[in-house]
């Protein structure tokens, strides 16, 4: 089916992507995730927390699943700390489960998507994929731990630094720093406040403007643990990230120390009315090497596009004018790019040398979607896109049961297969 897919793929778009390696199981080329196994079973009680860094669309801003992963993993591991977010509130409905952001008046927020994408700003984007600056004195970012569990003691906030930039003050618990975010060439600087005890609020002050902040992390440092962070900008495509400052985000990156990168992105590609196979396979291949490119060594995690459907007969059909259907399902069925994004992330993450998750194989295969927004309690949304917080336990434990296996079966001479489809 897969190489079908793809040589139609390339008919309609001219698009070279060849047949992929076959991987007979869920999780393919989990043996290039062994340093980042190595580390989960090191981490109990000790050391620097395991970082996780995941990079994504709704599904991972909205962090139902990211979140259900993260309570998995650190009610096993321990708790590192919530990790690295956008800073401050960047939109309305912005969600930081474990910690609650809050900001005053006086900022303006700057995007790699949506109505807060400018492509005349002038502000640096980096990993968090957002950027909020203010002029006057006295705007404030904070940042409160929900439970004495997500406490920290450390605190690092990244930003961008220029000819006649301002200052602001830095504090978490009863630490208190100024930062100086002037300097005599822009570029990117990160500022780490470390705490002689747990400390649940952190706060940043603007003392002079202009500044500009792109990302906040909050740590536990010497206890081990897990943090896993979730920068997801809603709506966006991989190719967004390409509106990021590479210097930038490999100052964050540095900050953020992953031990495992996890991308994705591919709904809203499949969704694209415009889909072009050809854009998206050279997208794709062009993304995966910037972010090895940027964190050299890491492991990188490739989720592919999860089972989703649509109503709108356009995004149904091909651009040879095949209908896109489902049996028994009269109104709703995946739109027609996806098995052909699908595929290509397949393929390419084999050839970039990083694991790849066939998302849509463990909801059960194609047109599951629909199934799972009727189940009882509803696992997807009415959309047949977004999960619910039910669905979203669910993925997250599919996905961290298939890593479970796939560690065991590194660690033994004898590889077994790992993850069966859900049926």
């Amino acid at each position: 089916m897969i190489p079908l897919l793809l040589a139609a793929a390339a008919a309609q778009t001219g698009a070279q992507v060849a047949a992929p390696v076959p991987c007979a199981t869920v999780l393919c080329d989990a043996d290039r995730l062994q340093s980042f196994f190595a580390r989960l079973a090191a981490t109990r009680g000790r050391g620097e927390p395991v970082r996780i860094v995941q990079i994504g669309d709704s599904h991972t801003a909205g962090d139902q699943i990211t979140g259900a992963w993260r309570n998995a993993l650190q009610a096993r591991y321990g708790v590192g700390g919530r990790g690295m977010l956008a800073p401050g509130r960047p939109y309305q409905g912005y969600l930081t489960r474990g910690v609650t952001a809050a900001q005053s008046g006086g900022w303006s927020v700057r995007g790699i998507f949506g109505p807060s994408y400018a492509a005349a700003s002038t502000a640096r984007l980096g990993l968090s994929g957002y950027a909020l600056s203010a002029s006057a004195p006295g705007a404030w970012l904070s940042l409160t731990a929900d439970t004495a569990a997500q406490a920290f003691d450390r605190f690092t906030v990244c930003g961008w630094a220029m000819p006649g930039g301002g200052a602001v003050q830095l504090t978490a618990g009863t630490t208190s720093v100024q930062w100086l975010l002037d300097a005599p060439v822009a570029g990117p600087q990160c500022r780490t406040i470390d705490t002689p005890a747990a400390a649940t609020s952190a706060q940043v002050s603007v003392l002079a403007g202009p500044v500009t902040l792109t990302s906040w992390t909050v740590e536990r440092r010497g206890r081990g643990g897990v943090s896993l962070s979730n920068l997801g900008v809603v709506g966006s495509q991989f190719l967004h990230l390409e509106r990021e400052d590479e210097a930038l985000v490999a100052a964050e990156l540095a900050v953020a120390r992953p031990d495992l990168i996890v991308i994705a992105f591919g709904t809203n590609e499949a969704f694209k009315p415009s889909f072009s196979a050809a854009d998206y396979d050279a997208g794709l291949r062009r993304g995966l090497r910037r972010v090895q490119r940027l964190a050299p060594g890491v492991p990188i995690l490739l989720l592919g596009a999860p089972d989703s459907a649509t109503a709108i007969p356009s995004l149904r059909n091909s651009g040879s004018g095949e209908a896109s259907v489902c049996p028994g399902q009269a109104r709703w069925a995946p739109p027609a790019a996806l098995p052909v994004v699908q595929a290509i992330q397949r393929q390419r993450a084999s050839e970039a040398g990083v694991a790849y998750w066939d998302w849509a194989a463990r909801m059960g295969g194609r047109c599951t979607a629909d199934g799972w927004a009727q189940a009882v309690p509803a696992r997807m949304r009415g959309d047949r896109v977004h999960f619910t917080k039910p669905g979203a336990d669910v993925i997250a434990a599919l996905l961290q049961g298939d890593l479970d296996a796939a560690a065991a079966a590194t660690s033994t001479p004898t590889s077994v297969p790992v993850g069966r489809t859900l049926r």
